[in-house]
């Protein structure tokens, strides 16, 4: 027994110099004392491995191995943010917040340049991390997520949570890494997101733990779970538990003090011992948020400011086109390689004939660049000092680059189209499109290997995903193809058969049918033959579908009824996974609140029932409220709502309610 009390004090002990040194910055004891302690729980593990505990430090050398990644389904979708770039636009988010009669704190966070994780703990164990993905499905990174430091393998209560961050590496951590990579005649690593991320994507978890990866938690996304209800207190919470939390974060009153804070972080950017690409604002009420909720992307509580992104000079050596899934023509730049906040950037989009006209863009011009939001880059002028006279003016096209129709410019729009239906480019984007992370997501098909497909005949239409198998031999003739990676994407595409039917409808490429549309129609007719049933009229009925987006779903399902019959044929699910909503005059599309007590239900109850019939159950009065649910003991919201003239139903009102629910059924 005296081993198993050595090996948990050992535990205990190690962790909590773990805790000091990484989380605290207060080392307690010196790194020769740590190593020393943990050979000693090392050896006394490897003899008595009965005795090994999860929580371990052993766990952070690293060792597992993995085949392949295997996935995590989010229980709750991981979000990205949108992004504003100026003033004005941040003025003009805090302007949407109280147009929705809410005048909010905010909490500033430092944006910080690295991967975004998801941390299980069950009963204070850590359990399983996981990156983002597509929002709704990430990949398990548990075994290199075991080897970082900061992040805890047991907290400080035994309690289930989840709790959201981002992995980065110091910018110190890179330079040291590049420096040992240049001594082994290894390629360096260009910036430290692509280090972190490259880190986590390890297959052997040894790897990651050489690379010395950091931690910051800034995310609870279930709070008022835990009795917290402003973002703030979420955030000491975790911090409570035993999470790294950046100290830089700030409440603030308004949105001077947001710009303030802005402000000051643009000039304290450089001195930070990490990269950060921006400012993160959210509103710090925990109930606004929810009033507030979510766009198909984004949370329309928080947003992020990105910085004003570096410009680079380098010369314009061409402009050629491209046509996209829509037939829209789009100019581009092919630029001399030029190095951006650590990516080397060859290609630049010019948007449309105007911008470049706009621009006074000559084909052989030295040219500024920058990356737009820190991420895609753009072509902001050009210097005509420099200019020799050899210099070739830009020339929009009138032909269509590839199957060589003449273009359309539609009246009052800027762009030029390929109106040819059956141009070879459209299907190249179409099936882009299908296979992209939103739509069927198809891992390890990325844009140009879907090209090289298309341009050796075994993909021109979306059906053709599906018997990729039968082209086996010929793919592994061309170049970069063994017979793992293309065993990975083979079951990428089988896999793909069993997404939930939103998926598959955004894939289809139906015109104004984006990812919020597709998943409001399939929870709405919950399979692909009852919305390709529906008519015009019927379609017109379902909120946010309008007149041109209900006559584009219909006419695309009355011309490619046989297109769907094939992929059915080929086993592709056509149902709605999610949970299928029901619909009712007094409750479906209808914002309801509740102040009080209901003797025969309970708050939860009355919210799930109103979810179920696709009402929204908010907890504030406002004047998109359409009914105020009164119980015994009402708050402030019945004053409210009786000021605003907004319906109120009584206990027996919705006890009337609930009984016309039941004679429906």
């Amino acid at each position: 027994m005296k081993e198993k009390e050595r090996i948990k004090e050992l535990v205990d002990l190690l962790n909590q110099a773990n805790y000091k040194y990484f989380v605290l910055d207060n080392p307690e004891i010196t790194d020769q004392e740590y190593d020393k302690y943990l050979r000693e729980l090392i050896n006394l593990e490897e003899k008595y491995p009965e005795y090994v505990l999860p929580d371990s430090p052993s766990k952070r050398v690293g060792g597992e191995v993995l085949d392949k990644f295997s996935k995590i389904t989010h229980k709750i979708p991981m979000l990205s943010l949108g992004n504003v770039f100026n003033e004005d636009e941040v003025r003009d988010f805090d302007a949407r917040i109280k147009k929705m009669g809410i005048n909010p704190e905010y909490v500033c966070e430092l944006k910080i340049d690295g991967l975004s994780v998801s941390l299980i703990y069950e009963k204070g164990i850590l359990k399983s991390g996981a990156t983002r993905g597509d929002g709704t499905v990430g990949e398990d990174i548990t075994h290199n997520v075991k080897t970082i430091k900061v992040i805890p393998l047991k907290l400080k209560e035994p309690i289930d949570i989840e709790v959201r961050g981002e992995i980065y590496m110091d910018k110190k951590t890179l330079e040291k890494l590049n420096k040992e990579r240049e001594i082994e005649g290894l390629p360096i690593l260009q910036n430290v997101r692509n280090a972190a991320a490259g880190s986590v994507r390890q297959l052997d978890s040894k790897v990651a733990a050489k690379r010395n990866l950091n931690n910051w938690i800034y995310h609870l996304p279930n709070p008022l779970d835990y009795g917290i209800t402003t973002h703030m207190e979420a955030l000491d919470y975790m911090k409570k538990l035993g999470f790294k939390v950046n100290p830089n974060n700030r409440l603030v009153k308004n949105i001077d003090e947001v710009i303030e804070f802005i402000n000051e972080y643009t000039t304290k950017r450089d001195t930070l011992p990490y990269e950060i690409d921006g400012i993160v604002i959210k509103v710090n009420n925990i109930y606004e948020q929810q009033e507030l909720g979510f766009t198909a992307k984004y949370p329309r509580w928080a947003t992020a400011y990105k910085f004003v992104a570096s410009e680079v000079l380098t010369k314009l050596n061409d402009i050629i086109f491209t046509v996209g899934r829509t037939g829209k023509i789009t100019p581009n730049a092919m630029l001399d390689p030029v190095l951006i906040m650590g990516s080397t950037i060859r290609k630049a989009t010019l948007h449309n004939e105007d911008y470049v006209n706009s621009l006074d863009l000559m084909i052989g011009d030295i040219v500024s660049v920058h990356k737009a939001g820190d991420v895609i880059p753009e072509v902001t002028g050009s210097v005509k000092e420099r200019r020799t006279g050899v210099e070739k003016p830009f020339v929009m096209i009138s032909e269509c680059p590839i199957c060589h129709t003449k273009l359309i410019k539609k009246e009052g729009q800027v762009d030029y189209y390929c109106p040819n239906d059956k141009c070879p480019a459209r299907g190249i984007e179409a099936l882009i499109h299908f296979a992209s992370r939103d739509a069927m997501n198809i891992d390890g098909l990325g844009d140009e290997i879907i090209e090289d497909f298309f341009n050796e005949g075994f993909l021109s239409s979306i059906t053709d995903f599906y018997h990729l198998k039968e082209h086996e031999e010929d793919i592994l003739t061309l170049e970069g193809f063994g017979k793992k990676s293309l065993e990975n994407i083979l079951n990428a595409v089988e896999n793909s058969k069993n997404n939930s039917l939103e998926k598959l409808l955004f894939g289809l490429g139906i015109s104004g049918v984006g990812s919020k549309t597709a998943k409001l129609l399939a929870s709405y007719y919950e399979n692909i033959d009852n919305l390709m049933n529906a008519s015009v009229e019927e379609l017109l009925t379902i909120k946010d579908i309008g007149d041109i987006l209900a006559q584009s779903i219909y006419d695309y399902f009355k011309e490619n009824r046989n297109l769907i019959d094939k992929l059915k044929m080929l086993g592709i699910n056509m149902e709605y996974h999610g949970v299928k909503k029901k619909t009712n005059e007094f409750i479906t599309n209808k914002k309801f609140v509740m102040t009080g007590a209901i003797s025969f239900m309970s708050r939860d109850e009355i919210k799930s029932l109103i979810e179920e019939y696709s009402g929204t159950f908010s907890e504030s009065v406002s004047k998109k409220t359409d009914v105020v649910i009164v119980g015994t003991d009402p708050g402030s919201k019945y004053d409210k709502a009786r000021e605003l003239g907004i319906t109120i139903w009584n206990e027996e009102q919705f006890k009337s309610v609930i009984d016309k629910l039941k004679e429906g059924e």
